[in-house]
């Protein structure tokens, strides 16, 4: 009667796991993927700081815009 009450309390369902393996690995591979696009930005963002155009153009005032 208890377990009626309860729910049966049997062993894990394979399905359930499987698909709680799937979801762990896709977490991992989303994680290392992040960990691969935030260094990527990190050195296009330390070659644009060294090469920026805008650093080598020398504009005293800027001009308005036209409208």
């Amino acid at each position: 009667m208890a377990k009626a009450l309860l729910g049966y309390v049997g062993g894990s369902d394979p399905r359930l796991l499987a698909e709680m393996r799937r979801l762990q690995q896709r977490v991992q591979d989303l994680e290392s993927e992040l960990g691969r696009i935030q260094a990527e930005n990190d050195a296009l963002a330390a070659a644009a700081s060294h090469d920026s155009l805008l650093e080598s153009i020398d504009v005293p005032q800027a001009e308005p815009a036209l409208t």
